[in-house]
């Protein structure tokens, strides 16, 4: 059977920043594996030239999804009313960058900072995320868009840690374009399995990522992507499944350190998307034989 689902790669596999002569590495070295989607994390967003980006991405028939997380000084999540407005407005120019490349899916840490918070989120705090993300949506509403809640572990974001809190999340903000991103890496800390979550999301699963629990070569750690593929067929998804991998042979300055990426788990990004590609497609299609 063929997998119905956009297969997508994380640029950070081929490349640390999203100047010009970067994107066009990334998206030749994307199509060249196989891929229908290119993820862009916004992070280094002022060097992206939006007209070439999107041209480069259209010639080559890729897909492109954004993502990204917030910084301290610009946390929707936070008490302090100018960082909100800081963080609003980075949320607002990513959004309307994804539009400007051809993007509909704009992802990731949304509601807050991307690293380790020293207390828990307070009350005030989780209803300033929630009123942006709702201005947020009904902004994407108006082009189609859909915005992703990534679920990601305790040591990046003290919001949403599992799949039932960003369930909460989503209906708190109440928008339909407001979708679950479930990530098997993030899972894998936080959740008691990687099946259960998926079937909580259902069909308010919108974007996936899929990654080792050490974020190297799929099928070279523990995770059970088996069961986990297993899931998606059982709640029908078709959305896109991207994988996602990270070392220190590709830099992001800045977020690199913030995902603490201090290792190298691979040297040959193009060997590691092939790998992943196959795993994938194998994987998933098992799967929707079974």
């Amino acid at each position: 059977m063929t997998v119905t689902n956009p297969l997508g790669v994380h640029a950070l596999v081929w490349v640390g920043d999203t100047a010009p002569a970067s994107i066009e590495t990334a998206v030749a070295e994307t199509a060249a594996a196989g891929y229908d989607l290119l993820e862009l994390s916004l992070h280094d967003s002022a060097n992206l030239d939006v007209a070439a980006t999107r041209s480069a991405l259209e010639t080559a028939g890729l897909q492109i999804a954004c993502s990204r997380g917030l910084a301290f000084d610009a946390d929707v999540s936070s008490d302090d009313p100018a960082v909100v407005e800081r963080g609003a407005k980075l949320l607002a120019d990513s959004l309307q960058l994804t539009r400007e490349i051809g993007g509909t899916h704009f992802t990731g840490a949304l509601y807050s900072a991307l690293g380790k918070y020293p207390a828990p989120l307070t009350a005030t705090g989780r209803a300033n995320a929630v009123r942006v993300l709702r201005e947020l949506a009904a902004e994407a509403a108006t082009t189609g868009m859909t915005l992703g809640l990534e679920i990601c572990n305790r040591y990046e974001t003290n919001v949403i840690n599992t799949c039932r809190d960003a369930l909460r999340l989503a209906d708190d903000i109440g928008f339909d374009n407001v979708l679950v991103h479930l990530d098997t890496y993030h899972m894998n800390i936080e959740e008691a399995d990687l099946v259960r979550p998926v079937h909580e999301a259902g069909d308010r699963l919108g974007y996936v990522h899929v990654g080792e629990n050490h974020r190297g070569y799929l099928g070279s750690g523990h995770l059970d992507f088996t069961a986990f593929f297993h899931a998606l067929s059982d709640v029908g998804y078709t959305g896109p499944i991207t994988f996602e991998s990270f070392s220190s042979a590709v830099v992001a300055p800045g977020l690199s350190a913030d995902l603490a990426v201090w290792r190298n788990l691979w040297d040959d990004g193009a060997d590691l998307a092939r790998h992943a590609h196959t795993f994938l497609r194998t994987g998933l299609a098992a799967a929707a034989h079974r």
